[in-house]
């Protein structure tokens, strides 16, 4: 008997900072999360570049923005813009 797998997201919202704006309604994100080494007991920084979908092009590199996981919308677009929180000086 087969059990239905659920699809599991990794995360809802994503919370980061805008690094590149160069392409057509594409923006790459910084997720940057901090943790403790379980060893160490030491603050490590991990980070990640994600691409998301923004249809207005409205963002600007040094914007911080919250991005929602959605289906594939290219070969490496899995999230789009749900909205900025704070505009670059």
């Amino acid at each position: 008997m087969e059990t239905a797998k659920k699809h599991i997201k990794k995360s809802l919202l994503s919370e980061g900072r805008v690094v590149s704006t160069a392409m057509d309604k594409t923006l790459v994100m910084l997720v940057e999360a901090r943790k403790t080494h379980p060893k160490f007991k030491k603050i490590v920084r991990r980070t990640v570049k994600m691409k998301v979908h923004d249809e207005r092009n409205e963002c600007q590199v040094g914007d911080r923005i919250l991005a929602i996981e959605t289906r594939p919308l290219s070969r490496e677009k899995r999230h789009r813009l749900f909205k900025i929180v704070e505009k670059a000086k």
